[in-house]
């Protein structure tokens, strides 16, 4: 069985997957949509593919297997839902959705996840965490029992608002062109909470089930304000979690911070840690720390995907890529779970336990660290 894919949304981040959706050897057909029509011109020039179309409806009506969404993250969740209900797969950028109203997003996992049951279609988030090469390195070692019993989870996005390397600033104006303003400017951090909680809970395999959180108020701040369309105060938004296999989960999502982007987990068992700070990863038990490589951690990829993207000419930092070189292993999972009739890894009843924390940690820093519980889907049918 092959897999022919249709790639909506070809802006700067959805350009960087054309390749490896286009060179993956289980894809036969690639398509393109933008509502960008110089935009599309440019990528199908650039990949050499000859299928466009200018609009999500148009290409929900083609004949394609499935979808990989790049749109803007407040749009996600209800145009996965119109490619699911048109009998395609979908493979969705993170987050779910994006929006100001944390009751609301829920309703959207909802609404995403009845979906799914009800059509049969399979929906993937395609959270980087999730195949980073720590993740990997720790799911195996869980698989062994090296952890023992976890005790300690901890979870991190440090993304200064100003990185030199990804100005949030600018990736607004971006995402809202001709429509933005500084009223626009904000956001909440805890309801972008995956790159923070994804891979660690891909380790540890259980949900976590109530939140405590509180907030960082940075004086006169130009940016986290009362006053913006969508408005929040909070920079930086602390959560501790109750996980349902009994560890605790601290969780930080900071955008006012003194240190470069960085998202990264810390797992602590009664026989086993995996540490990663300053001097690198480390296995550590009772007698001594043992430093990792990205190599000796990374799981590799299938031969045949990574022959494949060889043949098409890349090299190693071009196939592995960005996110901690985890894009091959979304795209791959993704196409693989098609082919073989099974439900993706980040399916989206996982991608709610990803994301729904976030969204009701930020209600309990609203609410002075009120504890909380968090909402869970179960698991999806077998």
């Amino acid at each position: 069985m092959s897999v022919s894919v249709g790639i909506v949304g070809v802006g700067s981040f959805g350009w960087g997957f054309v390749r490896l959706f286009r060179d993956h050897p289980l894809v036969t057909r690639v398509a393109l949509c933008d509502i960008n029509t110089d935009r599309l011109n440019r990528a199908a020039q650039e990949f050499g593919i000859t299928e466009t179309y200018d609009s999500l409806e148009s290409i929900c009506k083609s004949d394609l297997d499935a979808l990989a969404i790049f749109t803007q993250p407040w749009l996600h969740a209800p145009q996965a839902i119109m490619g699911l209900e048109s009998g395609k797969h979908v493979y969705s950028a993170v987050p779910i959705i994006s929006l100001p109203n944390g009751d609301e997003m829920l309703e959207w996992c909802d609404k995403l996840i009845d979906t799914c049951r009800r059509t049969g279609m399979y929906y993937m988030m395609g959270e980087t965490s999730h195949y980073r090469p720590e993740a990997m390195y720790c799911r195996r070692r869980a698989a062994e029992g090296a952890f023992g019993r976890f005790v300690l989870a901890e979870g991190e996005y440090f993304h200064d608002i100003d990185d030199p390397g990804c100005s949030l600033r600018e990736v607004a104006k971006s995402r809202w062109g001709a429509q933005w303003s500084m009223a626009k400017s904000g956001g909440v951090p805890m309801h972008y909470p995956t790159h923070s909680i994804g891979g660690l809970l891909s380790v540890m395999k259980a949900p976590l089930t109530e939140v405590s959180a509180i907030g960082y108020v940075h004086p006169n701040d130009d940016w986290f304000r009362a006053d913006a369309e969508d408005p929040n105060v909070f920079s930086n938004e602390t959560a501790l979690f109750r996980c349902a296999n009994g560890a605790a989960v601290r969780i930080c999502e900071y955008r006012r911070i003194g240190h470069y982007a960085r998202e990264a987990f810390q797992l602590f068992g009664t026989d086993g840690c995996f540490t990663d700070g300053p001097g690198g990863c480390h296995w550590v038990t009772k007698h001594g720390a043992t430093p990792l490589t990205v190599d000796e951690m990374r799981d590799p990829l299938p031969p045949d995907v990574y022959n494949a993207y060889r043949r098409a000419g890349a090299d190693d930092s071009a196939i592995y890529g960005g996110h901690g070189g985890s894009h091959p292993y979304l795209v791959d999972e993704f196409v693989r779970s098609i082919v073989e009739g099974r439900q993706p890894a980040i399916n989206a009843w996982v991608a709610a336990r990803y994301f729904a924390p976030g969204v009701v940690a930020h209600q309990s820093a609203l609410r002075d660290g009120e504890l909380l519980k968090i909402p869970d889907w179960g698991d999806p049918p077998v």
